[in-house]
């Protein structure tokens, strides 16, 4: 079995990989390697098994969202969700998509159907409070960042959202606590640092 990879911005999946080298490309660092190998899987057809077929898709998927290729993305996620309707990453990842789009609803009911496969997908939360945050519903937003750092207390993308949502929201005591945590777990966050120096705040 090919190994499914993580979205960089969004979701951290977690599988073993079978170590076959016909696979190998498919799960590349490098994007153009990547998606030929996953075609190459993806082309076996029946020749290989309908949860590698998924899982090349989605690899696809995620090299091509990587590119900013963000249609061929969709489709590819499409595809993955077709052979594997349970597939709470490929959900995950196309509300992703979706939200590059700036389409926040489609990108909303994508995340809720991952979430609703897996509770414990932190990024699915930080995914669905963006695009509850870009729609104006800020408390639904900070409630899905708080619900993620629930899952992960480490997740930095978390902290740093329910900041800016804070931020937003006027709350200069929240928001500079949250961008204090960012700055705990990964000191090199530059725009957790200019936030705090434009709230006025030390790090």
């Amino acid at each position: 079995m090919i190994r499914p990879l993580v979205f960089a911005l969004v979701l951290a999946v977690s599988a073993t990989g079978c170590g076959q080298d016909q696979y190998s490309d498919c799960e590349s660092a490098d994007l153009d390697r990547q998606i030929r190998g996953c075609t190459q899987v993806i082309e076996r057809g029946e020749k290989g098994t309908r949860e590698n077929r998924a899982i090349a898709y989605f690899n696809r998927g995620l090299a091509y969202g990587k590119k900013g290729e963000v249609d061929h993305a969709i489709a590819d996620f499409d595809k993955a969700i077709a052979l594997n309707p349970d597939y709470a990453a490929a959900y995950g990842n196309r509300g992703f998509a979706y939200d590059l789009k700036g389409e926040y609803d489609r990108a909303i009911a994508d995340s809720t159907k991952a979430i609703a496969l897996d509770p414990k997908l932190a990024p699915a939360y930080t995914n669905r409070g963006v695009a509850y945050e870009k729609k104006g519903e800020v408390d639904r937003a900070i409630a899905d960042y708080t619900k993620a750092i629930a899952l992960n207390p480490k997740y930095a993308l978390a902290y740093n959202n329910r900041g800016i949502a804070y931020d937003e929201k006027g709350d200069k005591e929240q928001a500079i606590a949250n961008y204090r945590k960012v700055l705990e777990i990964d000191p090199s966050q530059q725009r957790a640092k200019d936030n705090l120096k434009r709230l006025g705040a030390t790090p």
